[in-house]
């Protein structure tokens, strides 16, 4: 007896010894610590308050109520969301069935089948014979390692990416209808400046033909005015087709046909918030953006995934039992004797796969440091843009602040030409062409404020768009240091 059980222990040790193992194998991505992030020089100058960080609707501060309505129209309509929210559907169903997995199941079968089986195989065979049977089996798989419960773990967390992802599309899709909402107005505004300037170069014209006609001027006179002319029939058919594509993009956002971007009228001048970034924006970033949030949810899930690839190398427990009833021709398979059951635990060990687990967790650890990558690119990024933002409003107040001061030299230059004009001393051809001077300052004018309403909407989207994580949706930072296998 002794014998026997030091054979069977020996043969056990022997199994385990020469089992597939995972040693060697570990993730290499490290996260990025956001507090080393710095960014106190790049934002020196501008107000820190704690409440600059946007709000879920940010775009009553722009002052349009035509904006207010298009937005839930657009939230509520755009297909691009159902499609978001259909994938967070799926994903919360995988990590459903992953979690169902993790528990015994239960079958139930019963059936009537007929076969002849030949008398050389089977006494008193040779003739055909019903076959009455019903069982139910029961099956268990024990969790002892984990695996399991780290698979629908990893699970839960891609469906919370899913999930976030949605409430990032709504938050793209409203910076995407300010935007182009702010370029319709623009347009608009082009067009008007675009029309002014077809009617002086189209009086300065005929001012000039005059002239020409009186000898005063020659053809050359002439030829340049209908060039000004020309140009700014192009230009003005321009400026109308940049109304039309806006419309045609709004529709587009609002997920309605090209006549309902026609129904919408004249935007306001909208009115870009004041220029202020949140204290402590490094650290604090990580919970306002969906992005940042959505990548740190897939590096915890991807190290879930390791813990479930890991749980493969280890031995396998289950728990299985089978009860029925089964009778041959005429027999009653309800009766005593027709009953049959087993059960009793198994166990199942890895001893050769040729490298299938070691792969798998090699792919694992991979999938790891692609995601931590992700996460600290998407953190840098997320950052500078911010930056950048800022440091381009900055600028722009200033270009805007200058154009100002040369859009009121013109208006002082025009208004001193009519003057002229008035009082005999200039003619009228000349106050036409300082006009001229007038319209191209308003135009870089119009030009530089949409601009600046539209980098305060992209400042908007880099602040997180209003985004708010929910209870339960903040997954836990990525740990600076990589999983060890």
């Amino acid at each position: 007896m002794r014998l026997h059980l030091l054979a069977a222990v020996s043969a056990l040790t022997l199994a385990l010894t020469a089992c597939v193992s995972s040693g060697g194998l570990r993730p290499d991505g490290t996260s990025i610590d956001p507090t080393s992030l710095k960014s106190g020089h790049s934002l020196a100058g501008v107000k820190l308050s704690a409440a600059a960080w946007p709000s879920a609707d940010w775009w009553h501060g722009l002052g349009d109520p035509q904006l207010d309505a298009l937005m839930r129209e657009a939230l509520h309509d755009n297909p691009g969301l159902g499609m978001a929210d259909a994938r967070a559907r799926a994903a919360q169903a995988e990590a459903g069935r992953a979690d169902a997995a993790r528990g015994p199941s239960v079958t139930a079968n019963a059936g009537v089948s007929g076969a002849r089986l030949p008398s050389t195989v089977l006494p008193g065979g040779g003739r055909f014979e019903l076959a009455k049977y019903g069982y139910v089996s029961f099956d268990w798989g024990l969790d002892l390692w984990g695996g399991k419960r780290a698979a629908w773990q990893a699970a839960l967390g891609t469906a919370r990416v899913a999930q976030i992802e949605a409430r990032a599309a709504r938050i793209e899709l409203s910076g995407n209808v300010a935007r182009a909402y702010a370029e319709l107005g623009y347009a608009f505004r082009q067009r008007d400046l675009s029309e002014a300037e077809l009617d002086r170069a189209k009086t300065s014209r005929e001012l000039t033909r005059q002239r020409v006609a009186a000898g005063i001027d020659n053809r050359i006179q002439l030829r340049q005015s209908d060039v000004e002319v020309d140009t700014a029939t192009q230009q003005l058919a321009q400026a109308t087709r940049a109304i039309d594509a806006a419309r045609s993009s709004l529709a587009v956002l609002l997920g309605k046909g090209p006549d309902r971007g026609l129904d919408i009228t004249r935007p306001q001048l909208l009115k870009p918030g004041a220029l202020a970034v949140p204290t402590d924006l490094p650290v604090d970033l990580l919970g306002h953006r969906a992005d940042l949030v959505a990548a740190r949810w897939r590096v915890e899930a991807s190290r879930q995934d390791i813990k479930a690839a890991k749980a493969e190398f280890m031995p396998n427990v289950s728990i299985g039992a089978l009860a029925g009833v089964i009778a041959l021709g005429g027999g009653n398979p309800l009766s005593l004797p027709a009953r049959f059951y087993q059960a009793g635990p198994s166990i199942s060990l890895p001893l050769f796969d040729g490298g299938r687990l070691r792969a798998q967790l090699s792919y694992q650890d991979a999938q790891y440091d692609i995601a931590v990558a992700q996460y600290n690119q998407t953190l840098v990024g997320a950052l500078n843009q911010v930056a950048d933002d800022v440091s381009a409003l900055q600028s722009l107040h200033e270009q805007i602040a200058a154009q100002r001061r040369a859009q009121d030299a013109a208006a002082d230059a025009w208004h001193m030409a009519q003057q002229r004009y008035r009082a005999g001393i200039g003619n009228y051809l000349e106050s036409l062409s300082v006009r001229r001077q007038l319209l191209v300052a308003e135009q870089a004018m119009a030009s530089l404020q949409a601009r600046q309403v539209d980098l305060s909407v992209q400042l908007i989207e880099a602040l997180g768009g209003g985004f708010q994580p929910q209870a339960g949706t903040l997954a836990p930072a990525p740990s600076p240091t990589p999983t060890r296998s």
